[in-house]
Parts: structure tokens; C-alpha cells; sequence
């Protein structure tokens, strides 16, 4: 880490794209990010053709990878999953977990607390269990529960400030004060699994919104402006309908006015890519995080996985319920997700955003990932024209070597 490293090639990110631009790195830190023929030092050789230089990825929502999911309690399954994930170009990520029974919610977050505090993932991100039973999706049905202050008291000391965001359905009963016990501590609140109509989806976020907007600084992972978000937008909601639009309208219409951040799992599975350029149309790329949801199998072959407590087969890439047939989470990386937005027609800049200085904003981590400017850690990813990965950089060391 002592000699400054150089970087050449096209870089892409929220701040620049400059076809010929230059990341140069030293004691783990982003020294200079901008044009070649304007950096102070020797720019060495010329640049690679075809080569692409991105900031590093921010995961808001991933529930696993490489055989193991990050609700099975397990420290050495879930530092090999994160691991994992770093070597493919999301440095950045919060650990998911699925609805579980609460004692087992307790463990995991306990668990994950250790390797947030240690740097490993940036937080963690509870999934459940305050879910509508109409919209489980992949979640247990008999292990969903009402909004309930005890046991949300008990989940936020099990995993003190490194819990950031928890999904809930916000037409539940009681769903509006867990929201406003969320916010005063710094916990961002997303709409998801939920079956609210228009009105009571738009109720919910702006309650949100105003609760993350009264104090910033409260708990949470970082300072800055926050936003609660909507998890995986479409799915496990109703669908939109011309007579009842239901919540789909109503975060639509949030994210536009830039008062929430929806999450699309862009991976050519959840959605169509029609949907998410569309998407991107309508609210813009500073309002969406594209996110994987990833499972267990992630980076692995087709077969027999679990998710939480539920099992799940994996064919062609797709992951389903044995129980329902319903998708089960996700199998691409978040580079992945980002080809098949590019894919789908939404620039490269556009994808890089929703998939790094977006989540960072939404995480309060603006500052320190997510993008490519001096003074931040050297979080970069090499790749080249089609999108395919050359190497992963991550504070400043090579976790996937060129």
C-alpha cells in the first residue's frame, strides 16, 4: 500500500465519464479521480483499451452468496458470503435477513453486529417479520407478527447503531408508531411485502420521510439527508391497476418528488427490462437503488438451496419456493444487475449511480463510498467494455487482482 497505484481507462461514475481518465491511490485513498492529461504526477502508460473504471458497488439488500445465507446465524458462513460478494465488485453492503423467529432475528443481528463493527459489511437490514401475510413472497407465513414495539426494542439493542434499515408492510396495525420508533433512532423504514392501497403506502412514507428528515444525525450508519425506501418496487406488492393503482403510484410519485428511494432488482428475473427503463424515465436514477436480494446460491450452480427456514430450487439461475413456485430472491451480483440495466437501456452512468452513490446516500455514507473523488477510500472496480470484471479494489486493496 505504500507506492501510489495508477489506474487508466474510462471512468464512469455519479461525479464523471471521461473516456480517458485516471485513479490514482496511495495508503488506501483515492488521491486523484479525473482526466489523465490533467493529473500533477507521471500517468504511466497509456490507457488499456476497452477498459472502464467504476467506484465500488453498495448492496442495500442481499440476503447471501456463495452457499451461504446470512440468516443461518453463522459468522464464518456470513464473513465467507460478504467475502464473496467484495470479490465481485460490491464492496459496500448491508446483510439481509429474512423473517424468522425472534430469537433466531436476536442471534443473527448479534452476529452481524460483530462484522459491521469490524468493517466487514456496512449494517444490516431486517427483511421481516412485520409483514403482510398477503404479500409473504419468500417468507415463512407462520413466522410474520404484527408491528410490535417489545420486540423491536429488542431487535435495535441486538444490533445497537448497526441496524439500518427494516422492511415493514405499513398498513399493519401499529405499523406507524414502529416507524416513528425507527426514525428517532436513526433506522430507516421501508414500505415492502405489503398489500396498502395508494393512500395509505403515500401516508406511510411521507411519515417516514419526515421522521429520517427531523433530526439526520440521530443514530443511523452516517450523517446527511435520508430517505426511507421502498423494498424490491413490484414485487411483493399488488399490481398496479387503472382503477386501483395501490401502492406502486404512491412510490412512484415519492421517489419522483425525491422523498423516497426504490429499489429495483434489475437482474432480468424480477422485472422486465422494459419496466426498469421505464422506471428510470419516470423518477430518475438519483431516486432509484438497483439491489439484488441475493440468496445463498449466488455465484453458484443450479440445485437445492434455503432461504431462511424456507427451501428453494434453483433452476436456469431462478430461484423458487418448493412450497408456491414464487421467486426467491435473486442469483446475480450487482454488477450483474448493472449490465442488465445497460442491457434494458439505461446508461451506464444512470446504473452506476442507482447502484453506488445512491445507496450510499440512502446509508448516510455519501462521503466515503459510492463514488470516485479524492480523499475517499479506494474502492474501484476494473472492467471492461461488456461489463465483465478485471479486478476489484477495496479500501485500497486488491480483493479480485487485475
Amino acid at each position: 500500500m505504500g507506492k501510489e497505484l495508477i489506474l487508466r481507462g474510462r471512468i464512469v461514475a455519479t461525479s464523471m465519464d471521461i473516456d480517458d481518465g485516471l485513479v490514482a491511490v496511495a495508503e488506501g485513498l483515492i488521491t486523484y479521480a479525473g482526466p489523465a492529461s490533467e493529473f500533477p504526477g507521471d500517468p504511466g502508460a497509456a490507457a488499456v483499451p476497452g477498459r472502464v473504471l467504476l467506484p465500488g458497488l453498495v448492496d442495500l439488500h442481499c440476503h447471501g452468496a456463495h452457499g451461504s445465507d446470512f440468516a443461518e446465524g453463522s459468522e464464518e458462513g456470513a464473513r465467507a458470503a460478504a467475502t464473496y460478494l467484495h470479490s465481485r465488485g460490491t464492496t459496500t453492503l448491508l446483510a439481509s435477513l429474512v423473517t424468522g423467529a425472534p430469537a433466531d432475528l436476536v442471534r443473527n443481528l448479534k452476529v452481524l453486529r460483530s462484522l459491521a463493527e469490524e468493517g466487514l459489511i456496512a449494517g444490516s437490514h431486517l427483511e421481516g417479520p412485520f409483514l403482510s401475510g398477503d404479500q409473504c413472497g419468500a417468507h415463512d407465513p407462520a413466522l410474520l407478527l404484527e408491528p410490535d414495539l417489545d420486540l423491536a426494542g429488542e431487535l435495535l439493542e441486538a444490533a445497537g447503531p448497526t441496524l439500518a434499515s427494516l422492511t415493514l408492510a405499513g398498513e399493519l396495525p401499529g405499523a406507524s408508531g414502529l416507524a416513528d420508533l425507527l426514525t428517532a433512532r436513526g433506522v430507516i423504514p421501508s414500505l415492502g411485502h405489503t398489500a396498502a392501497d395508494h393512500a395509505g403506502a403515500a401516508s406511510f412514507l411521507e411519515r417516514a420521510a419526515a421522521g429520517l428528515a427531523s433530526d439526520p444525525s440521530v443514530g443511523g450508519l452516517g450523517s446527511g439527508r435520508r430517505r426511507p425506501t421502498v423494498t424490491h418496487l413490484f414485487n411483493a406488492m399488488p399490481s398496479m391497476h387503472h382503477r386501483a393503482p395501490g401502492p406502486v403510484s404512491a412510490c412512484l410519485s415519492a421517489a419522483r418528488a425525491g422523498k423516497a428511494v426504490v429499489e429495483l432488482i434489475a437482474d432480468g428475473v424480477h422485472l422486465a427490462p422494459e419496466t426498469v427503463k421505464t422506471v428510470f424515465e419516470l423518477v430518475g436514477a438519483e431516486n432509484i437503488a438497483l439491489v439484488t436480494d441475493s440468496m445463498a446460491a449466488t455465484g453458484l450452480a443450479d440445485g437445492q438451496y434455503r432461504l431462511g427456514t424456507l427451501a428453494v430450487t434453483v433452476e436456469g439461475g431462478v430461484a423458487r419456493m418448493d412450497s408456491t413456485g414464487a421467486i426467491a430472491g435473486g442469483t446475480a451480483t450487482l454488477l450483474d444487475v448493472v449490465r442488465s440495466a445497460v442491457a434494458a437501456g439505461v446508461s451506464l452512468q444512470d446504473a452506476v449511480r442507482s447502484a453506488a452513490s445512491v445507496p450510499a446516500g440512502v446509508l448516510g455514507l455519501s462521503g466515503q463510498v459510492g463514488d470516485l473523488r479524492a480523499g475517499m477510500p479506494a474502492d474501484v472496480l476494473v472492467v471492461d467494455a461488456e461489463l465483465n470484471l478485471a479486478g476489484v479494489l477495496r479500501r485500497g486493496e486488491w480483493v479480485n487482482p487485475l
